[in-house]
This record gives structure tokens, C-alpha cells and sequence, in this order.
């Protein structure tokens, strides 16, 4: 039996992580079955990432490296269609949604003070009391030094904003009127699509992320038409 690590449910959603979510939305794409297994901290994964996920004795850790494993295990079933440049625009999409809209997620979490107090409980609440004091300013802290390291937090507000905006608009216009991001049936790169935006629109976390979301109007309904396909019961 497949056994997915992961963060626990939270928000109606089946994970706070993108990549999480991205994982979990794939299995049910390809009807694999698979049992959760819900993960207080990251400190005992692999790579100390969560998802990792284990199958047959092995472990995988990253959702990139899972998915290749699935694919590789269980066939590819989702994007064997797919001509080689639908391929690579789906790499630069998937690219895009998670090494450039992802660190403007974070920032809106982590950085604006309204959603810390969303998100601090939340991940913080069951902790012991001195560690729930003390553990939540360190993971501030490192989020904050890390977004400097990374570059994004070295721009003003509004351009970290603008940059996660240009990348809600590339991901619409490649969306376009199809049901999915290449045409009527789904493929492994709307799973990563969904990770990242029902993430950013179903959470109780207000950011100009989730209002320009929001103006992009093939994006709720698509977000919708995903859940509503492989989410029928909740967590969803």
C-alpha cells in the first residue's frame, strides 16, 4: 500500500502545502490507492520536506521525485498523450508555479501580520507551552532569513506581489477556455496547478494573490471543477 506523508488537513483542504496537495491530487487523478499518513513536524522526513512517500519498502521524498516514481511504477497514464512541446510548456508552467509564485505564497503567510495570526495557531497551537511561545518566532525568523536568501524578500511589498500576480496571469492565459491546462482530460501538471490554487483561494488568508485570483475569471471555476472531480468527500 502506498502511504503518503503529509501535513495534517486543515482549512476544508486536504494540506496547506502546494506540493502536499500536488501529490495527493495526482493519486486520485490516477486512482492509485493510498493511505495518509499525517505528519505533526518534518523533522523525521527524508530530506526533512514533507510529502514523502513510501511504496514497497522504498521511500521517496519530494513531490517531483514522487511523481516520476509513480509514473515510472504505474505507468503514465496522465501525460502519455501529450506531445513533446506540450511537455515542456507543462515543465515551465510547473517550474514557474513552484520556484516563482510559491515564495510570494510564503511571503503573504509568513510576512503579513494579519495572516501570521491565521497561520500561527495553526501550526503552533499543540505545542507545549514554552515551545509555542519560542518555536514560533524562530520558524518566523528562518522564513524571513530564507526568503532573503532566495530574493524575494528583498523587494518591496508590491513588487513581491507583482511578481506572484504575472504568474496567476501566464498560468490563465495558458488555461484559456479549455477545461484543463491542455485540453479536455487532466494531467499531472493540474494536479500542481490545483496544489497551488486552491492553496491561495480556499484559505481564510486574504493577500492581492487571492484578489487578482480572484479577477482571473477561468481560475475559480477551474480550481472548482478539479475538487469537485476528485474531492467528492472532505477533507477536500
Amino acid at each position: 500500500m502506498i502511504q503518503l506523508y503529509k501535513f495534517k488537513a486543515c482549512w476544508g483542504l486536504p494540506d496547506p502545502s502546494p506540493f502536499c496537495v500536488k501529490v495527493e491530487t495526482y493519486l486520485r487523478m490516477v486512482s492509485l490507492p493510498y493511505e495518509r499518513v499525517e505528519c505533526a513536524t518534518m523533522f523525521k522526513a527524508p530530506k526533512k520536506k514533507l510529502p514523502y512517500l513510501t511504496d514497497g519498502g522504498r521511500t521517496i521524498p519530494d513531490s517531483g521525485f514522487i511523481l516520476d516514481f509513480l509514473k515510472a511504477t504505474y505507468g503514465d497514464t496522465l501525460d502519455g498523450r501529450l506531445s513533446a512541446e506540450e511537455r515542456a510548456r507543462g515543465h515551465a508552467l510547473r517550474r514557474m508555479l513552484e520556484e516563482s509564485l510559491y515564495w510570494p505564497m510564503v511571503y503573504s503567510r509568513w510576512m503579513e501580520d494579519r495572516n501570521w495570526a491565521v497561520i500561527k495557531p495553526l501550526f503552533f497551537g499543540g505545542l507545549p507551552p514554552i515551545l509555542r511561545d519560542l518555536l514560533p518566532l524562530f520558524a518566523r525568523s528562518r522564513v524571513k532569513k530564507t526568503l532573503w536568501l532566495e530574493g524575494t524578500g528583498r523587494h518591496a511589498r508590491d513588487e513581491v506581489y507583482d511578481l506572484g500576480r504575472q504568474d496567476l496571469s501566464a498560468l490563465s492565459v495558458q488555461l484559456g477556455a479549455m477545461p484543463y491546462l491542455f485540453g479536455d482530460s487532466p494531467t499531472s501538471f493540474d494536479a500542481v496547478a490545483y496544489g497551488f490554487l486552491v492553496n491561495l483561494l480556499a484559505p481564510p488568508i486574504e493577500s492581492p494573490l487571492k484578489d487578482h485570483a480572484l479577477t482571473l475569471a477561468n481560475l475559480p471555476p477551474y480550481c472548482a471543477r478539479i475538487r469537485e472531480r476528485y474531492y467528492a468527500g472532505p477533507p477536500a
